[in-house]
């Protein structure tokens, strides 16, 4: 049986998804998959980022560290996990701007059949946690992808608020996580692969 590829994807202005990325890379690792964690490029200029001192200092230490995602590595996986937060209920835009750029994959048909799962970051429990998971699955739809979302297959999920569409975290204005996730992502990571394995050995 042939080991699944699995391409984490994450985008992350301070940190949150950044850590929410390295939980999944570690996990996928223990499930025998190959794995990719990449960054989706910052769009934002500096002197937007320097204004927010979490999110220069968070920008400084990943940028030469975590190589940056390009539109091979959707060519490459058989999976895709995405962590990104929430903007105005919807993916950012340095993450609008990845996804847009996958065209010509799509217009091969070579996105079809992938599976994608997603996982999401916001302030607050109702600030557009559940809608930015299901704005990216649109886009997924259209590539012809095979969700995995977690729906309600583990106690974890309930443990980390119950979002059936993928793992999500409330953020406060420290920075720091208000719900207890590790053990979602983990199981998100596992059912993600658990799939792909199923597709790629038919």
């Amino acid at each position: 049986m042939a080991n699944a590829k699995l391409a984490i994807i994450y985008y992350s202005s301070t940190g949150t998804n950044y850590q929410m990325a390295q939980w999944a890379e570690d996990e996928a690792k223990k499930t025998g998959a190959e794995v990719k964690l990449v960054r989706i490029p910052e769009l934002a200029p500096m002197e937007a980022i320097e204004q927010n001192p979490a999110w220069k200092e968070h920008y400084l230490a990943t940028k030469d560290k975590v190589p940056e995602a390009k539109v091979d590595d959707l060519d490459w996986a058989d999976a895709f996990l995405f962590s990104v937060p929430t903007r105005f209920g919807a993916v950012p835009a340095q993450a609008k701007q990845f996804i847009d750029q996958a065209g010509g994959l799509w217009a091969q048909g070579k996105l079809v059949n992938k599976v994608v799962s997603a996982m999401t970051s916001a302030q607050n429990p109702h600030g557009g946690q559940e809608a930015t998971l299901l704005s990216l699955y649109t886009s997924m739809f259209h590539w012809g992808a095979v969700i995995a979302a977690p729906g309600y297959s583990d106690n974890s999920i309930f443990s980390a608020g119950g979002n059936p569409y993928g793992t999500s975290v409330t953020v406060d204005g420290e920075g720091n996580m208000k719900d207890d996730i590790e053990e979602a992502v983990r199981h998100q990571v596992n059912r993600t692969v658990e799939v792909a394995q199923k597709i790629v050995n038919g």
